[in-house]
Parts: structure tokens; C-alpha cells; sequence
């Protein structure tokens, strides 16, 4: 459908921009911070910066909050680094900690940027995790105890909670984030044991939110993205419903409707792998009651059915994608869609479908918590960062924001990856996603000085226009680089 005058965003549109505590703060291990399981990864490729010192954001944070004032950014979703607030992760709280948040949350405000706070973004405490980490009840209720410290402490200052990103990548990519099970005989069925624990924690959190914090908006922050089958053959088409049922619904259903998902529920007993479920656990997910979904979008996938002269397929977390498992599907290459430097299909339309399929799904508003382009960008001599690909893909993506609008999705805001550099989760510094540039390099903190990239002023000229300018969506076009 094509709208000849689409919708302008809205008044008090939520413009934002994201990071996540491990990647961009630094200060591992100051003021009583205890190691997480990113602290504890030894596997990072050699020459790859890891995350100790980061962007450095936890000693420069009044300088990148006053930078993101001048951007212009309405809103700032970060998250809250769980063993820097509970060490251990279930046991004393830190006050050092708690006074940090409450210097970065105060410094926003002052600057009239709208704090939104993700209580758990993959930095599970590194004591949780020797004991046993979700594959433990108990981390269920230490989950909950945090989210009450977080909620009581800082609910009279914060309207807008996450409870866990990315839960889906943190199943299907286990190994990739330090979160496999420890010592499981079975570690498939271990992890969907996790992923069912994971979830009756998040529903607690979200039912803690509305019970200490009336005023507070609390959602699931997973990974979703539309999949197309990769014809019309009808055994395709099924390939690909199933592919979302595993990979979007089984964690959005449950979340938002306090059921599991019944393709991806028939899925994990074909296999063997569904979780034990306790009393009282299915009473705690439909209390849940979510107020919004958040959710990270970067690319689409396309899957067919599964062939037997096939062999099963691995696939990457940084790239958010399976691309196959033998006897369900298989991934395939999208002709129609172009490929990035670091191997990623890009689908701005597929952004517009996946807006549509949430909320004829859920009928929730809707926010978007990552979108942006890596890219290996370059400090010129004179301080200039020139990164018009992340301006292309930007732009492309906030149009057909513009047009899930006038399908009629309530989209309360749009907070791409990341406002400024950090380090990335597999390929350290070299691949940059800010619109602020960290000088820095793999081994070298450098001067660790802030550079306003080309997308730093064309986002500012965005969102000050609020999405258009006097003439259709001529603030989206990249400028011309002479």
C-alpha cells in the first residue's frame, strides 16, 4: 500500500538513541562494580579490544550527555550494568553504584533527555553464573529482587523500563555471549529451561514496575524481524512461519499474552527440549502485562524448507541470524535485498513489515531500541568523520517508520545503535556504529576525545524537524558530500 500523504510522526516523539552498560562504560571493575560474564569471556579474537575501559562513558558521561543535548535527542535508552548496582548479583547492593545511575538519570533529565532503562542487557553477574546462572530458579528471584532495587530506587525519576534485551539472541547464540549452561548433558534443552526462567523473571520485573512505580511503562526488548519465504512453494512458506514462531514469537507470545507459542511449543517437543514448568509459573506470565514492546531491527531473513542433502548450518550473533537447522529450515540469500561490508542484508522495507506484523500482533505501542549500520569509519586529520552509508541507511529505515505510521502502528519512538562508539560485541572498535567517534583503537585508548560524525548533524537536523522538513522527507536525504 502506497500512501500518498503519510503521517507525520507525532508530538513528543520519543527521538533517541541507544548504548548498553558493558559496551560503553568502562570502569569494569571501580567503585565495587563485580565481573559479569562479558568480564569473564576469554574468547574474543586476538587484537580485539575488549571491555574494560570501552568508550570510557562512566568518567565522561556529563560530556556525551552534553553532546547528546546537542544532537537534540529526546530520549536515551541505556542500560543499568546489574553487578555494579548487586556485585554478586543477589546480594549486597552497592551504593556506589546506585549513585552513579542516579548521576547519569539526573544529567539526562537536566538536559530534558527522557531516560529509558534496560534492566538486563547480556552482563549476567559472573557469581549468578557459577552457581548455576538461569538454569537456577534462584536466578529468577534474584532477577526480580534487582529489578525491585532498580524500580524503588530510581521509579520516581524513570517512566520508561526494559526488562531483558535481546532474550531470543541470548538463546539461539548462547556460546557467543558467555551465557551456555554449565556442565549440561543436554544444553538445547538446557537453554529453553533458561529461556523458560527468563521469562517468568521478566514477567515479575514487569509486575514490580506497575506495583512500585504507578506512572511506570515497562516492556520486552527482544530482536524481531519479518522472514520470507524463500518462494511460494507451500513448504517454504511454512519454513518461514516456523522460523518466526522459534525466533520472534516464542518469546513475544509469552511475554505479552503469558502463553507460549503453539508452533514453537509443538517445536521444542518434537525435540525433547521443553522446560519444566513450576506451579505458579504460567500465573506469573500472565501477570506480566506489558504496557509497550521494544524492539531491535537490523536486518530481515528469507528461509526455505529444510532439503536432506543439506548439511545443518551454523550462524553469528553479531548478525542476529540461524542460518539453518536441519529439518526446519534453511537460510537462504535475499536477491532482492543489497549486502553491507560486514556480510548483513539490509532491508529498510522489511523494518516497515515488521512494524505492521507487531502491532496487528500485540496491538501494543511500539519503540524501537536498536537500528544502525556498523562501519569501519575513518578520523580525518582535521577531525571530520564522513560516514554517509550510516546516513543512507538511517534514512531509508526512518521512512518506512514514517510509513508503518500511516498504516496505523502507534510508534512511541526510535532509538538507533548507538549514540556514540562503542566497543562491539564480537569485533571490538573497528566496527563503529555512533554518531559520536570515540578516538580509540583496538590496543590504544588513544585520546579517548569525542568527533561529531556527518550523521551527528544530519540526525540533529532530523529530529528538530521531527522526522520531516518543508518538504517530504527531504531532512532524511543524505547530504551531498562534495
Amino acid at each position: 500500500m502506497q500512501h500518498q500523504s503519510p503521517r507525520p510522526f507525532p508530538p513528543g516523539f520519543l527521538w533517541g538513541a541507544s548504548t548498553s552498560a558493558y559496551q560503553v562504560e568502562g570502569a569494569w571493575n571501580t567503585d565495587g562494580k563485580g565481573p559479569s560474564v562479558i568480564d569473564a569471556r576469554t574468547e574474543l579474537p586476538p587484537g580485539t579490544a575488549d571491555f574494560t575501559v570501552a568508550s570510557d562513558h562512566y568518567h565522561r558521561f556529563a560530556e556525551d550527555i552534553a553532546l547528546f543535548a546537542e544532537l537534540g535527542l529526546r530520549a536515551y535508552r541505556f542500560s543499568v550494568a546489574w553487578s555494579r548496582v548487586i556485585p554478586d548479583g543477589d546480594g549486597a547492593v552497592n551504593p556506589a553504584g546506585l549513585a552513579f545511575y542516579h548521576r547519569l538519570i539526573d544529567a539526562l533529565l537536566a538536559a530534558g533527555i527522557e531516560p529509558i532503562v534496560t534492566m538486563y542487557h547480556f552482563d549476567l553477574p559472573q557469581a549468578l553464573q557459577e552457581r548455576g546462572g538461569w538454569s537456577r530458579r534462584a536466578t529468577v528471584d534474584a532477577f526480580e529482587r534487582y529489578a525491585r532495587v532498580l524500580v524503588s530506587e530510581f521509579g520516581d525519576k524513570v517512566r520508561h523500563w526494559l526488562t531483558i534485551n535481546e532474550q531470543n539472541v541470548m538463546i539461539l547464540f548462547a556460546s557467543a555471549l558467555g551465557l551456555e549452561p554449565p556442565r549440561s548433558s543436554d544444553p538445547q534443552r538446557e537453554l529453553y529451561q533458561q529461556n523458560h526462567h527468563m521469562l517468568v523473571a521478566q514477567a515479575r520485573a514487569m509486575r514490580a514496575v506497575h506495583e512500585i512505580s504507578p506512572r511506570g511503562k515497562v516492556g520486552p526488548a527482544p530482536n524481531i524481524a519479518c522472514v520470507y519465504p524463500a518462494s511460494s512453494d507451500p513448504l517454504d512458506v511454512v519454513a518461514a512461519e516456523d522460523f518466526s514462531a522459534i525466533r520472534n514469537w516464542l518469546y513475544l507470545d509469552a511475554a505479552v499474552h503469558g502463553r507460549y507459542n503453539t508452533t514453537a511449543w509443538a517445536y521444542l517437543g518434537e525435540r525433547g527440549w521443553r522446560p519444566r514448568i513450576e506451579p505458579g509459573d504460567m500465573e506469573d506470565l500472565a501477570a506480566g502485562r506489558p504496557d509497550l514492546v521494544a524492539f531491535n531491527y537490523y536486518t530481515s531473513h528469507t528461509v526455505g524448507a529444510p532439503r536432506d542433502d543439506e548439511p545443518e548450518l551454523g550462524g553469528s550473533a553479531d548478525q542476529h541470524l540461524l542460518v539453518g537447522e536441519a529439518g526446519t529450515y534453511r537460510g537462504v540469500s535475499n536477491p532482492h535485498l543489497a549486502t553491507n561490508e560486514f556480510g548483513w542484508e539490509t532491508d529498510p522495507v522489511g523494518f516497515r513489515t515488521t512494524f505492521r506484523q507487531l502491532y496487528d500482533r500485540y496491538r501494543l505501542p511500539l519503540l524501537v531500541t536498536e537500528n544502525g549500520l556498523g562501519g569501519r569509519d575513518v578520523l580525518e586529520a582535521d577531525g571530520a568523520v564522513h560516514d554517509s552509508y550510516r546516513i543512507e541507511y538511517l534514512g531509508e529505515h526512518i521512512a518506512q517508520m514514517r510509513e508503518a505510521l500511516a498504516d496505523g502502528v502507534d510508534v512511541l519512538g526510535y532509538c538507533p545503535w548507538s549514540a556514540i562508539d562503542l566497543v562491539s560485541t564480537h569485533q571490538g572498535v573497528a566496527k563503529r556504529y555512533g554518531f559520536i567517534y570515540v578516538d580509540r583503537g583496538e590496543d590504544d585508548l588513544r585520546t579517548l576525545g569525542r568527533h561529531r560524525k556527518d550523521s551527528f548533524a544530519w540526525y540533529q537536523r532530523v529530529i528538530a524537524a521531527n522526522g520531516l522538513s518543508h518538504s517530504r522527507d527531504t531532512a532524511l536525504v543524505p547530504p551531498h558530500q562534495g
